[in-house]
């Protein structure tokens, strides 16, 4: 099944601690990547946002930080965001509370970001507890590209975002091997088309308080 592209309101009221969008009143968006970095398709999209002069948000599993810290003190060098993606993909809800917590902080040894997006989204009420009391601001998304599943197409990938874009919205990709295809190319035609009718790409911030 491929998942909606849009988040439902109904999950947003479920979960009104966690970030799922930005009012905005002017046209700005959220570009996310999750689960790199990644030697060769991290710095293709960083070449992408350095040409349109857009910043972004990664989402950084901390084993790739590990075995990429060139790239990762790149992404922080161009001026992006960075956020905590936990180190192994961990499920949380899947995993106990104590091993799911000693995942992210292994993470953070590395990241050092108070922003954390939980791998599949999954998360439990009392992990996502936990975390909020540790300082971390749950970020999710408001549009899923889907840019991982085989079965879309580039331009599939590319108008499931192009059709439900608004100001505000976090703009969910991957940059990983599985995604790169259909990333690279939504990616590409997103900063082109939404710049051109006046669109900004800012990175995500901690804001104190809303932990």
């Amino acid at each position: 099944m491929i998942l909606p592209v849009v988040v439902p309101f109904w999950l947003r009221l479920l979960y009104p601690r966690r970030t799922w969008s930005y009012k905005e009143i002017e046209k700005t968006l959220y570009l996310s990547f999750d689960d790199g970095p990644h030697p060769v398709i991290t710095p293709k999209v960083l070449e992408l946002l350095r040409h349109f002069n857009a910043k972004a948000t990664f989402f950084c599993l901390g084993k790739n930080v590990s075995s990429h810290p060139d790239i990762f003190e790149r992404i922080k060098a161009d001026g992006h965001s960075i956020g905590n993606h936990s180190y192994h993909h961990v499920n949380g809800w899947k995993a106990s509370n104590a091993s799911y917590l000693e995942d992210v902080m292994h993470a953070n040894e590395l990241i050092k970001s108070p922003l954390y997006r939980p791998p599949y989204g999954r998360l439990k009420f009392s992990q996502a507890s936990l975390l909020r009391e540790m300082g971390y601001q749950l970020i999710m998304w408001t549009l899923l590209s889907a840019d991982y599943d085989q079965r879309l197409s580039k331009e599939d990938c590319y108008q499931r975002i192009w059709k439900h874009l608004h100001p505000g919205a976090i703009v969910l990709f991957h940059d990983s091997e599985k995604a790169a295809g259909n990333m690279l190319y939504a990616l590409e035609r997103l900063l082109n088309e939404a710049s051109n009718m006046g669109y900004q790409f800012k990175a995500i911030e901690h804001k104190k308080g809303s932990a």
